[in-house]
């Protein structure tokens, strides 16, 4: 009871102040959460999945226009087969269900995966170009989902790109610039610049989730497991947010 007063308290604190329009989110713990349980990993990864719609919700009602959930590293390929199948299986239905809630097409929620695509089951593939395509014209709302993702290597591509278009004459090595390396990142928009990363589990590491984009971002460490976050601490961590930019308006100078 306490606990709900203090949630409300929060919230009406938090909207009050200004919201950080792109959020990035490390869901890291659900295995250990598994284990924690008694339970099989590929029950946590469930558990986790309806943790992100939940968030999600959270984020949209503060005002948050952009998400991006890291959801499989490169790194994860080395999982077993077993393991991953199950992921791969969790996340095919996640993206059916976005496909299909209206609430997709309510808010005007755009849904993009970045990453290296390829690298995953002909399944999966298929419905991510499908939710994607159905939602390429929503402009209210963004969703990014790393899927295959590695933040050395999405900037390893962007390289590769230009050097590509730079040998065929596209682009003259004189204009590449930080402007010019966002266009060839994953995705466009708001997506070039995080806010906010907030990463659970305990470590306190951001394993290779946006470097280019949370450059400048405050990065928040939750203790606790991704399946076991509250409302509160995304409360809690936009706080956090709102109080590094009071002061980084304090620190700026005066203008005349």
């Amino acid at each position: 009871m306490i606990r709900k007063i203090y949630e409300k308290l929060l919230f009406k604190k938090v909207k009050s102040g200004e919201i950080p329009r792109h959020i990035a989110i490390v869901m890291d713990g659900n295995r250990r959460f598994a284990k924690k349980h008694g339970l099989k990993p590929y029950v946590g990864h469930i558990f986790g999945s309806k943790k992100a719609e939940e968030v999600l919700e959270w984020c949209w009602e503060l005002g948050v226009k952009m998400v991006t959930l890291y959801a499989f590293s490169t790194e994860n390929f080395k999982r077993d087969e077993t393991e991953k199948r199950n992921i791969f299986r969790l996340m095919e239905r996640e993206f059916k269900r976005l496909l299909n809630d209206k609430r997709t097409y309510e808010r005007e929620l755009r849904v993009k995966v970045v990453g290296r695509r390829h690298l995953l089951p002909e399944h999966l593939i298929r419905i991510i170009e499908r939710v994607e395509e159905a939602t390429k014209n929503h402009k209210k709302h963004f969703l990014n989902v790393a899927i295959a993702y590695g933040g050395i290597q999405e900037i390893t591509d962007a390289i590769r790109k230009i050097l590509k278009n730079v040998k065929e004459g596209l682009i003259s090595p004189k204009d590449i610039n930080e402007s010019l390396i966002e266009r060839y990142l994953y995705n466009d928009k708001e997506y070039v610049k995080v806010d906010l990363v907030i990463r659970t589990g305990g470590e306190q590491r951001l394993s290779n989730f946006l470097p280019w984009q949370s450059a400048d971002s405050l990065a928040y460490f939750c203790d606790v497991y991704w399946p076991e976050f509250r409302k509160i601490d995304l409360l809690r961590a936009i706080r956090a947010w709102q109080f590094r930019r009071c002061l980084n308006d304090i620190k700026s100078p005066l203008r005349i």
